[in-house]
């Protein structure tokens, strides 16, 4: 049976996230040939719509009101549940991002459905399609499939492919006017704390500094290496409660869980809390000076040595790499 899928499209400063391309690729195989519908939430996404139907999306859905400018569940559950109760799909796609995360519960309340969180594969398709999720910290997964009722999945990020860019592809774009009220949160000013450049939840390559880095300034070989892989840099809740860095390059239990292509783990132990916010990288390489490390034990490759010894070797190499090509 084929279902029509709802996909919620995640933007930020104007740009639409890599997730919501990922959610798209998931809708598809989900629907089993149905139709996927894109819904862009904000006050300025019409110009966004393009961007979800070149990735996939048979149609796209924008809601914008001036109290959709910034995020607040109560808000976006509004827009959305206009659309919802407007397209009533038999499945739902959200990315496990942060707004994710808080949204996704509240919808699911309000519709007495169920939900499957933080999916990093999908086997099958439409009606056969069956669920993998980590549990127990990522130390074992279960599969999970959806009998009856409304199918209500996030996916984790950088773990489904997204189809391929192809702007030939077209379909229809419409909006719905929706009166966002009663909110009990309005957001006056958002103060940005994380690093410019590559999102760390999306980053192909991520390096990461543990309390071997020793210092803030410990981590600026760290940040040229991240920099010249064009990656993102993150942390240990070991670097980030000794002031080494901020709370958002937190990787961890506690912290963003992040599934890169490759991980560089940087003077970082290998603390089970740690471990489940990265364990699921593709590859994993680690740096310590210490051959009983628990990190080598997920790692694809260790390297036993100074990290600021290491770390400069490493750079000046990928440094002859480019000047080569």
């Amino acid at each position: 049976m084929t279902k029509k899928v709802v996909v919620l499209g995640e933007a930020r400063e104007g740009a639409l996230r890599n997730v919501s391309f990922e959610a798209i690729a998931a809708a598809k195989k989900i629907s089993g040939g149905g139709e996927v519908v894109g819904v862009l939430l904000g006050d300025a996404v019409q110009s966004l719509a393009d961007e979800m139907i070149h990735y996939g999306a048979d149609r796209v859905i924008t809601v914008e009101h001036p109290h959709l400018k910034q995020y607040t569940s109560d808000g976006f559950s509004q827009a959305f549940m206009a659309v919802y109760e407007q397209e009533n799909p038999e499945a739902v796609v959200f990315g496990h991002t942060a707004l994710g995360k808080d949204l996704s519960p509240k919808i699911a309340s309000k519709l007495a459905s169920g939900l499957i969180s933080d999916v990093t594969a999908i086997e099958g398709e439409g009606d056969d399609a069956v669920f993998i999720r980590p549990i127990y910290s990522g130390k074992a997964f279960e599969k999970v499939k959806n009998k009856n009722g409304l199918l209500f999945i996030t996916i984790r990020p950088n773990n489904i492919a997204p189809l391929n860019h192809d702007t030939s592809r077209s379909g229809d774009k419409s909006s719905v006017s929706v009166d966002i009220t009663n909110l009990r949160t309005i957001i006056a000013e958002v103060v940005r704390k994380s690093t410019e450049g590559v999102d760390l939840s999306e980053a192909k390559v991520v390096v990461a500094g543990g309390r071997g880095v020793k210092s803030e300034e410990g981590f600026a070989p760290l940040q040229e290496l991240a920099t010249l892989l064009g990656g993102a840099i993150g942390a240990s809740r070991g670097a980030c409660d000794a002031n080494y860095c901020d709370y958002s390059l937190q990787i961890g239990q506690t912290g963003k869980v992040v599934t890169p292509d490759l991980y560089i783990a940087a003077g970082i132990s290998g603390a089970i809390q740690h471990m489940a916010g990265m364990s699921n990288s593709k590859v994993i390489v680690a740096i310590n000076k210490d051959p009983e490390a628990t990190i080598f034990k997920v790692a694809d490759y260790g390297i036993v040595g100074d990290l600021f010894e290491v770390i400069p070797m490493m750079i000046e190499e990928i440094k002859k790499l480019k000047r080569t090509d």
